[in-house]
C-alpha cells in the first residue's frame, strides 16, 4: 500500500543481491526501479523509481540473490552426516529476531504483519517444509530432479516467524485431541527417538487450547530436530525447530535430565503458538512478555504433563534463583528495556527476559488466582489475535478480570530494575507476634547506600509452624515499613515469610527468627520449596557481606536428612559457586572435605543402582551426588566409578544413561591422558548429540596443563559441533583453576575466530560468562575489562560489564570472608577439648 506518493521505497535487506525490483499499481502498468541503495549499516536497502508512486495498493516484484550462509541465522546451511558416513548440508531458517532480511527483502519488524505463500523448489528427493501445509506439488519444468512445492497462505504474522527447511528427514506422527496434525521430524533412521516429544506435543497443544480457551489456529504443527543450531529451539509459526538435543530422546540412551528438558522446551516452544505467533509484541522492547511468559507457562504445561517430575520446585532453582544472582548486579538492566539497533536485540534475550520474567508472571498469576488469570489471558488473546501488543495490554486484561491494580504492582518489577530485600523481626506480645516489615533495595555489593530509595508493590506471605503449608497472612507492601500484628501464635511457634518462594524477593531474619527455623529444615516440617529459598537467601546475604558465610556453612549442615533432589541441587550449586572462589586460596582441600562430609550420608543412602519403586527425581539426585563426591575425590565413590567406567569400554556392562556424566566427571577429574584419550574415543563413536554434548561438558574437568591444551584445541575442532563449542571451553574455565586460566587465554588468542563464529549471537555473551566469572582479583577485571575495550563485542557488552562486576565481587568476598572460613574449617576437624 502506497500511503503518500514517493518515489522511493525503502525496505530490510542483509547480504542480498537485487537484480530487478518494479511497482505494478493496481490496473496500471509497472514500473521498473532505477536504482538500489544499499544501506548495509541499517540492514536496509532504498529502491528509487523514475516517476512518482501514486497513492494506493500494488504489487511490489523484486528479484534477488542471496547466500545460503554458515552464520546459523538467515536462511543458512546446517551439516549433517547421514547414516553410512557422508557429510551432507540441510537448508534451514533462524530469523528471530531481525533476520528475515537475509532470506529476502521484506519489512522485517514485528509490527509489520502480513500472510505469506511460499514456495519453494527444492531436489525431488528432499523433504521440503515451511509454516503451512503443502496445497501442491509439481515437477519443476527446467530441471526434471527438481520439484516445485507449494504451501498454503500463512495467516496474518510477523516476518520472525517464517520459516523453511530442505533436507532429508524421518518423521513420527500423531492427531492431537483437538484434530491438529502433530508430526516430528527427525534425522534419517532415528524416528523412534521422536516419540518421546509427539507424545509430549500431542497432550499439550490441548491444554493449551483449554488454558487459553482460545484453540490453534494452523492445520498442523511440525516440530523439527535441526543439526547446526545455535538456540535451545525456535518457535516458528507450525514449523518448530530444535537443537536435536531439545528434541530427541533414546529410551535406552538418554538420561532422565534431558526429557525434562525436552518437555520444557516442547511446552515452551507450543506456548509461543497463541503468545507471541497469534498475538506478538509491538516492538522488541516488549520481548519479555512472549519469552517470560513462555518460560512460566511451559512448567506449568510439564506439570500437567508429568507430575512426578515436582518440576515447580525445580523452578526455583533454575529459574528464580538465577534471575535474582543476575539482578542483583549494578549492571543488571529493568525486565522492559528500550531498543533502537538490531545488535541491541541480541543482548536481550538473557536470564532478566527469561528468567525474571516467568518469575514476576509466577508472583502475578499467585497474586490473581487461577480463575481470573485465564479469563484475562483469554480477553488479552481474543482482543489482539493476528494483531501486536504491549505489555501495558496485557495489564489492562487482567485488571478487567481480577480486578486488582495490576498494571500498579507490576511495574514497579518491569519498568525499574532490581528487587527488593525484606527485613523482617518479630516481637511476642501476649498470644500474638508483631512483625516489623523494612523494604531496599538487594545488592550484590552488599547493603544498599543510593541516594534515590526505589520501592516495590511486594505481594507478602507469611506462614507459621502451625500450617507451614498455607498463608496465615497475605498481604501488599506497598510502602518502605510495615508493621503487622499475627493473632494467636505462641512463643515457640516459627514464623516464615515467602511462602512457596513465590514473591521476587530475598528475606533477612532477625537472629531469633532464623535461629528458629532451623530446626524446621533439619526435621523437615518446611516444604522443600521453602527449604531451598531460605537457604539460597542466607548464601546470597553472604555473598553480599550482609552476613558471615561461616553462618551459612553451618545452615549447610542441618540439610543431613534433605530428601529432594531440587533442594540438593541448589545447596550443590552454591557449594560450587564457593569451591571455585576457594580455588583462589591454598585451604582448597578443606572445602572439598567439607562438600564430601555434607553429601556422603545422602550418597550412602542412595547407592548407585535405581531401586524398586524409584523415579525421576531419584534418578537426578543419584547423578548429583555422586558427581559430586566423585569429583571431591571421595575415594570409594571414585573406586567404584573407576570400575564402572572400565567395564562400560570394554562393553561389559554399559552404564546407564543417568550414570554417565557423574562417571565420566569422576575418572577425567582424577584422570590422566589415558583417560582423556578413551573419552575422545567415546566422543567419536557416539551416535547421539547428547551424549556426544554429555562428553564435551565434562572433559575441562582433567587437571594436567597439557591434557587441557588438548581440550580446548578439541573444542575448536570439526569434532565438535559450533553451537557446543563454548560449553567445551566453558567446562574447562570452571573445571579448576588452571583451567580457568587456560580458557581465558585461549578466547584471548583465538578471540578473531570466536567472534566470526557467534558475533550479534546470543552464544557469544554465554562464551565470555562462562570463561571469566570465576576470577577473583581486581587485576583480572580490569584485564577482562581492557581486552574487550580493545576487541569490542557491541551485542555482549552489558555481559563484559556484569563479569567485570561479578570479579570484583568475589575479590571482596575473598578478602572479607576467607580466613573466617578457613578457622570454621580447621575447628571443625578439631577434636572436641578435654574438660
Amino acid at each position: 500500500q502506497v500511503q503518500q506518493a514517493t518515489n522511493q521505497i525503502v525496505m530490510n535487506c542483509a547480504d542480498i543481491d537485487i537484480i530487478t525490483a518494479s511497482y505494478a499499481p493496481e490496473g496500471d502498468e509497472e514500473v521498473h526501479a532505477t536504482g538500489f541503495n544499499y544501506q548495509n549499516e541499517d540492514e536496509k536497502v532504498t529502491l528509487s523509481f523514475p516517476s512518482t508512486l501514486q497513492k494506493g495498493t500494488g504489487t511490489l516484484k523484486i528479484d534477488f540473490v542471496g547466500e545460503l550462509n554458515d552464520k546459523m541465522k538467515g536462511f543458512y546451511r546446517s551439516k549433517y552426516t547421514t547414516p553410512t558416513g557422508d557429510t551432507r548440508y540441510a537448508a534451514v531458517t533462524q530469523f528471530e529476531a531481525t533476520d528475515a532480511r537475509r532470506a529476502f527483502p521484506c519489512w522485517d519488524e514485528p509490527a509489520i504483519k502480513a500472510t505469506f505463500d511460499i514456495s519453494l523448489v527444492v531436489p525431488k528427493d528432499r523433504v521440503a517444509l515451511s509454516n503451512m501445509n503443502v496445497i501442491d506439488r509439481k515437477p519443476y519444468p527446467d530441471d526434471e530432479n527438481l520439484v516445485e512445492v507449494k504451501f498454503a497462505r500463512t495467516p496474518v504474522m510477523s516476518t520472525y516467524l517464517v520459516a523453511f527447511v530442505v533436507g532429508e528427514y524421518d518423521f513420527v506422527e500423531a492427531r492431537s485431541l483437538d484434530g491438529v496434525l502433530v508430526r516430528v521430524y527427525t534425522p534419517v533412521g532415528k524416528a523412534e527417538q521422536g516419540k518421546f516429544a509427539l507424545e509430549v506435543a500431542a497432550k499439550t497443544l490441548p491444554f493449551y487450547k483449554d488454558y487459553f480457551n482460545v484453540p490453534y489456529p494452523l492445520p498442523k504443527i511440525d516440530l523439527i530436530a535441526i543439526a547446526d543450531f545455535a538456540a535451545g529451539a525456535m518457535e516458528n509459526w507450525g514449523l518448530v525447530t530444535y537443537r536435536e538435543t531439545a528434541l530427541l530422546i533414546d529410551p535406552k540412551n538418554s538420561c532422565s535430565s534431558s526429557r525434562q528438558w525436552v518437555a520444557l522446551v516442547v511446552g515452551h516452544e507450543l506456548a509461543h503458538q497463541w503468545f507471541g505467533n497469534l498475538v506478538t509484541m509491538e516492538w522488541w522492547t516488549h520481548l519479555w512478555l512472549n519469552e517470560g511468559f513462555a518460560s512460566w507457562i511451559e512448567y506449568l504445561c510439564v506439570d500437567h504433563c508429568f507430575p512426578e517430575y515436582d518440576i515447580w520446585t525445580q523452578f526455583v532453582s533454575a529459574d528464580y534463583t538465577r534471575a535474582q544472582e543476575l539482578d542483583a548486579l549494578d549492571n543488571s538492566h529493568p525486565i522492559e528495556v528500550s531498543v533502537g539497533h538490531p545488535s541491541e536485540v541480541d543482548e536481550i534475550f538473557d536470564a532478566i527476559s527469561y528468567s525474571k520474567g516467568a518469575s514476576v508472571i509466577r508472583m502475578l498469576h499467585d497474586y490473581i488466582g487461577d480463575e481470573d488469570f485465564r479469563k484475562g489471558m483469554n480477553l488479552y488473546l481474543t482482543k489482539f489475535q493476528q494483531k501486536n501488543a504491549a505489555t501495558e495490554d496485557l495489564w489492562e486484561s487482567l485488571e478487567k478480570a481480577s480486578g486488582k491494580p495490576i498494571a500498579a504492582v507490576m511495574n514497579t518489577w518491569t519498568k525499574q530494575m532490581g528487587f527488593p530485600l525484606i527485613y523482617v523481626e518479630a516481637e511476642q506480645q501476649e498470644d500474638d507476634k508483631v512483625l516489623k516489615l523494612v523494604q531496599k533495595k538487594f545488592c550484590a555489593s552488599g547493603p544498599y547506600t543510593g541516594e534515590d530509595f526505589p520501592m516495590w508493590m511486594v505481594p507478602i506471605s507469611i506462614c507459621t509452624s502451625d500450617d507451614p503449608t498455607c498463608a496465615k497472612m497475605q498481604i501488599l507492601m506497598d510502602k518502605p515499613e510495615l508493621t503487622l500484628v499475627l493473632k494467636d501464635v505462641k512463643p515457640d511457634q516459627w514464623v516464615k515469610l515467602n511462602l512457596g518462594t513465590v514473591g521476587f524477593y530475598r528475606t533477612q531474619y532477625s537472629l531469633d527468627m532464623l535461629e528458629s527455623l532451623i530446626p524446621a529444615i533439619k526435621d523437615l516440617s518446611l516444604p522443600p520449596v521453602d527449604r531451598l529459598g531460605l537457604q539460597n537467601d542466607l548464601f546470597s546475604l553472604a555473598r553480599a557481606g550482609i552476613i558471615s558465610t561461616v553462618e551459612v556453612l553451618k545452615v549447610m549442615e542441618a540439610f543431613v536428612n534433605e530428601p529432594n533432589y531440587t533442594v540438593w541441587s541448589d545447596l550443590s550449586c552454591n557449594l560450587g559457586i564457593l569451591s571455585t572462589l576457594l580455588s583462589h586460596t591454598d585451604f582448597y582441600e578443606e572445602i572439598q572435605v567439607f562438600v564430601k562430609d555434607v553429601f556422603s550420608p545422602i550418597g550412602e543412602r542412595l547407592g548407585w543402582d535405581p531401586k524398586p519403586g524409584e523415579g525421576h527425581l531419584d534418578a537426578l539426585l543419584r547423578g548429583l551426588v555422586l558427581g559430586k563426591l566423585g569429583k571431591a575425590g571421595h575415594k570409594a565413590t571414585l573406586e567404584e566409578a573407576r570400575r564402572r567406567f572400565k567395564d562400560h569400554v570394554e562393553g561389559k556392562h554399559v552404564l546407564s544413561a543417568d550414570l554417565r556424566s557423574p562417571v565420566y566427571v569422576t575418572i577425567l577429574k582424577h584422570g590422566d591422558s589415558t583417560t582423556l584419550d578413551t573419552m575422545l574415543k567415546l566422543h567419536k563413536q557416539a551416535d547421539m548429540q547428547e551424549e556426544k554434548n554429555r562428553i564435551e561438558r565434562v572433559l575441562g574437568a582433567i587437571s594436567q596443563p597439557e591434557l587441557i591444551q588438548k581440550v580446548l584445541t578439541f573444542a575448536l575442532s570439526e569434532e565438535v559441533r559450533p553451537q557446543d563449542t563454548v560449553s567445551v571451553i566453558g567446562g574447562v574455565a570452571g573445571g579448576s583453576k588452571q583451567g580457568r586460566k587456560a580458557a581465558w587465554k585461549f578466547v584471548r588468542d583465538n578471540w578473531e575466530e570466536l567472534y566470526n563464529r557467534y558475533q550479534g549471537g546470543f552464544l557469544i555473551s554465554r562464551l565470555i560468562k562462562l570463561t571469566v566469572d570465576g576470577f577473583a582479583n581486581d587485576k583480572m577485571a580490569a584485564e577482562v575489562k581492557a581486552f574487550f575495550e580493545s576487541h569490542p563485542a557491541p551485542s555482549a557488552e552489558r555481559t563484559v560489564q556484569q563479569c567485570c562486576e561479578n570479579i570484583l565481587l568475589n575479590a571482596a568476598w575473598l578478602k572479607r570472608d576467607a580466613e573466617n572460613i578457613h578457622q570454621y574449617f580447621l575447628q571443625r576437624k578439631a577434636p572436641p577439648a578435654m574438660v
